[in-house]
């Protein structure tokens, strides 16, 4: 304030010039300014459609994993409500036939021709038994064997003798063993195995001299086989 008490007076001087203007572009630096910005205004457009269509990727990748879940949960459920409760395997079907044979309380021997357990569940697979004998199914080569366990004096011989329908009224003995004891109450056993072609409808069968001789005690002690190579 003045010496008199009134506010002091300021000049204000209307001549001087105003504060200083930033220079101006020229003509080629606006166009590389506008040019950039446009480049800018791409980059960012694109950035944005490449998060877009991402997303929308990701959603139905989601969906679509969903519904297949869906659907194998659905056919899982079928099959469990639709699937027959059936007894578990002992063992899994080969890819070739083959059957084994035992014996069993329930055997009826011929007089030589011998007989094979039913009772005892035999695996059978694209074979046959009947009448004594196994029926071939597919021809091919096949390792047959047969283990008889005996009690005799004497002579005691065993076989395993094949029926053909290419040699009728005639068997063919394919494997033998012959044993001769004169001590008594001898208790022993034989086993015969061996590769053969086969063909359809071929019947196989185990002869002994007398199956009266044949040792029952276990199933196991006497068997028959064959299975295909």
């Amino acid at each position: 304030m003045s010496e008199c008490g009134y506010p002091a007076v300021y000049v204000v001087d209307t001549h001087l010039p105003g504060p200083p203007l930033p220079p101006r572009l020229s003509q080629g630096q606006r166009r590389r300014a506008s040019a950039a910005q446009t480049v800018l205004i791409l980059l960012v457009s694109l950035a944005l459609c490449g998060m877009a269509i991402e997303a929308c990727f990701i959603y139905s990748l989601y969906h679509q994993k969903s519904d297949t879940s869906q659907t194998s949960s659905k056919i899982i459920a079928d099959q469990v409500i639709t699937t027959p409760t059936r007894s578990p395997s002992l063992f899994d079907p080969p890819s070739k036939p083959l059957a084994h044979l035992t014996g069993g309380d329930d055997v009826q021997h011929g007089n030589e021709i011998m007989a094979w357990s039913k009772i005892a569940d035999p695996p059978l697979y694209e074979m046959k038994y009947e009448n004594k004998s196994l029926i071939i199914q597919k021809e091919g080569y096949y390792y047959i064997y047969s283990k008889v366990s005996f009690s005799h004096t004497g002579l005691f011989y065993h076989s395993i003798n094949r029926d053909t329908q290419r040699y009728p009224g005639k068997s063919i003995p394919l494997l033998m063993s012959r044993t001769l004891e004169r001590s008594s109450k001898m208790q022993s056993n034989s086993y015969l195995g061996g590769v053969f072609h086969l063909t359809k409808d071929d019947a196989l069968f185990v002869k002994v001299s007398k199956t009266a001789n044949i040792v029952k005690h276990k199933s196991f002690e006497n068997v028959f086989g064959a299975y295909m190579l």
